[in-house]
């Protein structure tokens, strides 16, 4: 026997060795067929891609719903002003008033407001209302302008109501919040003249002593008067 027979033979395998590789290589392939259709279902590279769901955005809070009431402008939330004519009223809208009851002259504060204290030659005095609702419970009021009432005096001698001349005035039921406080948002001019039914329509009015002297405003509204009344001093 030859070298070469002898090496032949000796590297020769038996079948079960050749059995065991390909059960080796088949497996190996499976593993491989696994993990590609484990990629293809999961696709785990669509998370970073993706990224996390956004967190929801809040949406705005409501702004209160304004009042359609002409000329208070709360100092807590309310209402939008709209012009109106002669004195102020208020802006609840009129269908908000739900099942609140009227408001008790007890339970509301009603304030003379001016836009300074003195007034210097050719300053006309800007008046106005502030409303405080102090119970704890909403109630309605009749602001409209058949209600309001501004009344200038210097000292029993009144010089200037805001009814003499007023024009078509009207009704207004609003509610108020309870612990509200509204202001009116367009104030009536004093042009320091006495105000007559008389002179409504003319010029000649009797203009009002300077030089220092003291007035008091004093104000009603939905049939309740200001507790107390505003100085003003005219220079």
């Amino acid at each position: 026997m030859s070298p070469s027979s002898t090496t032949t033979r000796r590297r020769a395998h038996s079948a079960a060795v050749y059995r065991r590789r390909r059960l080796v290589v088949l497996i190996a392939a499976l593993v491989v067929v696994g993990v590609v259709l484990w990629l293809l279902i999961a696709q785990p590279w669509r998370g970073s891609a993706l990224g996390a769901d956004p967190a929801p955005t809040a949406s705005a809070s409501a702004s209160p719903t304004p009042w359609a009431t002409p000329e208070f402008t709360p100092t807590e939330p309310a209402p939008e002003p709209t012009p109106v004519e002669e004195t102020p009223a208020e802006q609840p809208t009129p269908d908000a008033t739900g099942t609140a009851k009227p408001c008790l002259p007890s339970a509301v504060l009603v304030e003379a407001v001016t836009d300074a204290d003195t007034y210097a030659a050719g300053q006309n005095p800007q008046v106005s209302i502030r409303l405080t609702n102090e119970s704890g419970v909403d109630c309605t009021l009749n602001v409209g302008t058949t209600t309001q009432v501004f009344t200038i005096t210097s000292g029993s001698d009144v010089w200037w109501r805001s009814t003499d001349c007023q024009a078509e005035p009207s009704d207004m039921i609003v509610t108020l919040a309870a612990g509200q406080t509204v202001s009116s948002a367009a104030p009536l001019t004093w042009d320091r003249t006495r105000s007559s039914v008389s002179t409504c329509d003319t010029g000649n009015r009797p203009v009002a002593p300077a030089g220092g002297a003291s007035y008091h405003v004093a104000v009603e509204i939905g049939g309740i008067p200001s507790t107390s009344s505003k100085q003003i001093l005219l220079y």
